[in-house]
């Protein structure tokens, strides 16, 4: 029973914040274009760094299976 007690008044103290944070706003996004450039060169840079690391990827990837194959290959021959 103390333990259920516990548990509701956590609950309920934790509620009692809640709406606190899905509290909306009505200030307008003012911010100018220099800043809107700068995100988008960040993601630019991010998307950028992310065609070698899947190629880099996809090479490992080749490594192991075909190491796989030459296995099963020479197991065959033998």
């Amino acid at each position: 029973m103390n333990r259920m007690r516990t548990i509701m008044s956590a609950l309920a103290v934790s509620l009692a914040f809640v709406p606190n944070a899905f509290a909306g706003s009505t200030k307008v996004y003012s911010s100018g274009i220099l800043v809107l450039a700068f995100v988008g060169f960040l993601a630019l840079v991010v998307v950028i760094q992310l065609i070698p690391a899947i190629i880099t990827i996809i090479g490992m990837l080749k490594g192991v299976v075909g190491k796989r194959e030459e296995n099963r290959i020479a197991e065959v021959e033998d």
